[in-house]
């Protein structure tokens, strides 16, 4: 056995060169995922999705795209089974810490505790590691926060970021087309002409989804399909002209 293949199949052993392979493979699987992303503004957070159904598939609520709390959403990208797995679990905390501490919990404490829980299956043997990311964003006590969680336990704050497939492509484009003061439609608009930069479908780009946190209400919210095409539209003569 190569010396390299014991290090792979050990997930809690680091390799000679300092690395937890197991954990970069769960990366990768992230990496494979569709295009999903998060924006954050002055009036709100916006989450969008590329969301691509089989046919005949009948999908009446956004698969990658979940509701925390009134006031916290989540885009996932990679493994979604897990990522359903980790919105349970946030959304236990949440309430839990609602109980305790008789007040919402922020943004910030709930994307630590989902990347504790990524850590904690890079450390210990006998389960795999998280294959999902997951850009967590809500309005708070604190303001709007946007941060993302990976396999390996890391959480980080950002104003936009892409996860999934071609993630790098539409950084760049959020990079040169980002402003923090974009009001929320804007946002939107930015956000469905990120994925049909990188969607195959550029036809119709009816896997489109899209869901809202507004500053002054605080409420996650789905767009209807409708709001959707209109945003598309806007984004095809704003940005594909």
């Amino acid at each position: 056995m190569p010396a390299q293949q014991g290090y792979d199949r050990a997930i809690t052993v680091f390799s000679p060169d300092g690395r937890l392979y197991q954990v970069e493979y769960a990366i990768e699987t992230v990496k494979r995922g569709t295009i999903a992303l998060g924006i954050k503004t002055n009036d709100g957070i916006i989450f969008a999705a590329d969301e691509r159904p089989r046919k005949l598939q009948i999908i009446e609520e956004p698969q990658k795209l979940f509701k925390v709390d009134q006031h916290i959403g989540i885009a996932a990208a990679g493994y979604i089974p897990d990522a359903r797995n980790q919105v349970d679990d946030a959304r236990f905390f949440s309430q839990s810490s609602k109980l305790v501490y008789d007040e919402p919990v922020t943004v910030e404490i709930v994307a630590k505790h989902i990347a504790d829980q990524c850590q904690h299956y890079t450390q210990y043997a006998g389960a795999r590691p998280i294959g999902v990311a997951l850009i967590i964003g809500g309005v708070d006590q604190n303001g709007n926060s946007l941060f993302l969680t990976d396999p390996s336990g890391t959480y980080v704050p950002y104003d936009a970021v892409a996860i999934g497939a071609d993630s790098d492509k539409v950084t760049e484009f959020l990079i040169k087309n980002y402003k923090q003061q974009m009001t929320l439609e804007e946002s939107k608009v930015l956000a469905a002409a990120s994925i049909m930069l990188v969607n195959e479908d550029n036809e119709n780009n009816e896997s489109i989804t899209i869901s809202e946190i507004k500053s002054d209400t605080k409420q996650f919210v789905n767009m209807n399909n409708n709001d959707i095409k209109k945003i598309i539209e806007t984004a095809k003569q704003k940005y594909q002209a």
